[in-house]
This record gives C-alpha cells, sequence and structure tokens, in this order.
C-alpha cells in the first residue's frame, strides 16, 4: 500500500530556531506522538519504538528515523523505515522551510509512505486517518516546543 501527503504548516518563530529544532534528534523524537522509547544514534538519527494501533492491527514498532539536511539551511529530508509483527513501512518526507514575513517560518512538506504486511491489510482509508492523525500530532507538538506555550517537558 502507497500513501502520499503534502501540506504546509506556519510555525510562529524564526526559521532559524525552527531549522535548529528539526535538526536536533532529540527534539524531533519528543514530538512523534505514542513514542515507548528513544535511543539517540548520533547527531542526525535515531531509533524509535512507537505504540501502534491502526484498525484491529496493535502493538509495538521499531524505526529507525534519518534526518538529512540540505546544505542550504532551508530543506530537511527525512527517512523512517521499520516495521514489526509481520509489518514493514518505509516513509520519505521532506519540508522546505521559508520566512513567512511576519518573524514566523513557512513549511512545506510533503511525504510518500509504503507498507507492507499486516498493517498494509486494514485499508487505505484507515491508514490515511492514522497518518493524518500522526502528522497532525507531530506537528502540533513541534508547534508547542517551539513556543513554549504548554510544551511538553523532555
Amino acid at each position: 500500500m502507497n500513501l502520499e501527503f503534502k501540506g504546509q504548516e506556519r510555525i510562529p518563530v524564526p526559521r532559524e530556531r525552527v531549522w535548529s529544532f528539526i535538526n536536533d534528534p532529540n527534539s524531533i523524537a519528543r514530538c512523534l506522538p505514542d513514542v515507548q522509547d528513544i535511543t539517540i544514534v548520533d547527531a542526525h538519527s535515531f531509533d524509535a519504538l512507537v505504540q501502534v494501533a491502526v484498525g484491529p492491527v496493535r502493538g509495538k514498532l521499531k524505526f529507525k528515523v534519518a534526518l538529512d539536511p540540505q546544505s542550504d539551511g532551508n530543506h530537511m529530508n527525512m527517512r523512517i523505515n521499520g516495521g514489526g509483527f509481520g509489518s514493514v513501512i518505509d516513509l520519505n518526507a521532506g519540508a522546505a522551510l521559508s520566512d513567512d514575513g511576519a518573524g514566523g517560518t513557512t513549511l512545506d512538506w510533503q511525504g510518500t509512505a509504503t507498507a507492507r504486511g499486516p498493517i498494509a491489510t486494514v485499508g487505505g482509508r484507515v491508514m490515511d486517518a492514522q497518518a493524518q492523525r500522526v502528522i497532525a500530532s507531530t506537528f502540533g507538538n513541534i508547534k508547542e516546543n517551539l513556543t513554549g506555550s504548554g510544551a511538553a517537558s523532555p
């Protein structure tokens, strides 16, 4: 099963601060929903154990997450690969950062996901709904951490 996503998010802090935040594996790892455990591997990667409930498929998946900041300082790519209980998920995502003209940052993002195994059998609509929840939650957590409004502790 293949899914594609794209969108735009506005974060009300300067681009340089957003760039610094999304380049830090620990910061990004804290923003992902349903994470049970995080292991920072190096300056641009981490492993995550995530609790998943997609339709009747429930359990923990292990993911390797690699951040790939581009040298222009305006583009971040990310690869997430992993799975569990017979399922495999691969996600490639990217974001372009720009100043929004009001002191904040606009992120134009896109991603493609491929799922195989039992998790893929739940159907596109269920997978899409779950992915939309994860995306919204992740960006919400990033905004909270950067603005300090109700920011979750590390």
